[in-house]
């Protein structure tokens, strides 16, 4: 018999039925043994009468969790049995036959709350039982939906959606590369991209005029509670576009995005309000404030705007280095102070965030699309006239190739999912996190490897 949906069988009243999937809850009042079973797509009540002896004699066998197919008639309930605020609350489900799929072991924690009480490293090591808590299937389903949202947006705008390599190379850009080593080419390395932006101005040179790509980045950064070694990207780059191009169309993203799939939830401001990162300093004194004029409603969305970036800053040595990112154009008025290299603390960058409820969710500029304004920036930050050839020619030979002025625009897609779902990190809203230390328990990650490995690396251990 066709195995049938759980959250369908209304439509099966007095008929006979298959449904498959987990035993949620089980509660044996001796004659009637009652079960709570779930699937994908949702929850309904079975019960084994007393006079279905071979039913009776697996049901009192079976455990929540255990993975079971089950064959039975679903029933009206009475009147003074319904539940109008459950799923499947008016009928019940008669069983005739279980057949156990599959045994499951006593799980390490409950998964009917929603498991916040839970020592995090041990929902993090049985990551795959913790999945199946209602809650987390709510937040990575509605991940899908957000980024399927998020395709469909770009794709109707005229974006093409491109795939850059994981494997790339190691360029300085802010914060530090995984690096991986290569078997054929002894002593070299590739690295995880921290970002896919030399690759998206890149098909910009290419001719594509308008990218998307919900991408992996990788940075090896310092331990911190809310980062992960691994992150997501809404990319996205478009060419002859200005800044005002950028910021209207992502804005109309965002919001498209909160009126389809979250309509419970009000923008406090639209078009979202910008500031001058000077002004934003003066009167928050953060370049990420929280603008909710009521910060107790977990449904208020403050977007704002944050705009024109000091384009450098001096580091901890006292040189300068970009205050964003370096592949950035100064505003049209600071050009002239850029290519001659004088005034630099006054340059102003073509640069803009995105801020939600006080958080950076998103960031973007107008880019240099001219090798001569890339090249003053690395002479700016003291890089050698080898350094920049070595890292960053291949940029500056693409855009003497023909490039068009072009943006664009990053969202931290986790930080996203993690604010709409009213979560209080993103490892709440991605499948299989890190810990804040970047170890994975269920893989038990990063672990050693083999030492035959290691030689045909050509690499050793320094203890």
């Amino acid at each position: 018999m066709k195995r049938i949906y759980i959250k369908d069988l209304k439509d099966y009243v007095d008929k006979e039925v298959t449904v498959a999937g987990w035993v949620d809850v089980r509660r044996d009042q001796g004659k009637l043994i009652f079960f709570d079973f779930r699937d994908v797509s949702g929850k309904v009540q079975g019960v084994v009468l007393p006079n279905n002896n071979e039913a009776h004699e697996i049901g009192s066998k079976v455990r929540s969790e255990w993975v079971v197919e089950v064959r039975g008639k679903i029933n009206k309930r009475p009147e003074r049995a319904i539940q109008v605020d459950k799923q499947n609350g008016d009928i019940e489900m008669e069983i005739f036959n279980i057949a156990v799929l599959n045994e499951a072991e006593v799980s390490p924690f409950d998964i009917a709350g929603d498991g916040k009480e839970i020592n995090e490293e041990i929902r993090l090591r049985h990551r795959y039982i913790d999945l199946r808590r209602e809650r987390m299937q709510e937040n990575i389903r509605r991940r899908h939906l957000v980024s399927k949202f998020v395709r469909d947006f770009y794709s109707k705008e005229g974006f093409v959606e491109i795939e850059t390599p994981y494997m790339t190379k190691s360029t300085p850009e802010g914060s530090r590369d995984f690096i991986v080593p290569s078997r054929l080419d002894l002593g070299k390395f590739y690295a995880l991209p921290q970002s896919p932006q030399q690759y998206k101005q890149l098909l910009m040179s290419a001719g594509f005029e308008r990218y998307f790509q919900i991408a992996r980045c990788f940075r090896d950064e310092d331990t911190r509670g809310d980062r992960q070694p691994e992150f997501t990207q809404i990319d996205m780059e478009m060419s002859f576009a200005t800044q005002e191009d950028i910021i209207s169309i992502n804005e109309r993203l965002l919001i498209d995005t909160i009126k389809a799939l979250y309509p419970e939830k009000e923008i406090q401001e639209i078009p979202f309000p910008r500031f001058s990162h000077t002004e934003v300093m003066e009167k928050y004194g953060s370049d990420k404030p929280d603008i909710r004029k009521d910060k107790n409603n977990p449904n208020l969305l403050a977007f704002c705007w944050v705009v024109d970036f000091p384009f450098f800053e001096k580091g901890n040595d006292g040189s300068w280095t970009f205050s964003h990112n370096p592949f950035s154009l100064p505003k049209q008025e600071y050009i002239s102070d850029l290519l001659e290299k004088k005034n630099i603390e006054k340059i102003v960058a073509d640069q803009f965030d995105v801020v939600l409820n006080g958080y950076e969710i998103g960031g973007g500029s107008v880019r240099a699309h001219k090798p001569e304004c890339l090249k003053k920036v690395f002479e700016i930050m003291s890089y050698s006239e080898e350094r920049i050839e070595k890292n960053f020619g291949h940029m500056l030979k693409s855009l003497a190739s023909g490039t068009p002025p072009h943006g664009g625009l990053a969202f931290g897609f986790d930080r996203l999912m993690m604010i709409l779902q009213g979560e209080p990190n993103i490892r709440e809203v991605i499948a299989f996190a890190k810990t804040g230390e970047g170890r994975d328990p269920m893989m038990d990650s990063p672990s050693e490897v083999q030492d035959e490995q290691l030689n045909e690396l050509g690499i050793k251990i320094r203890k």
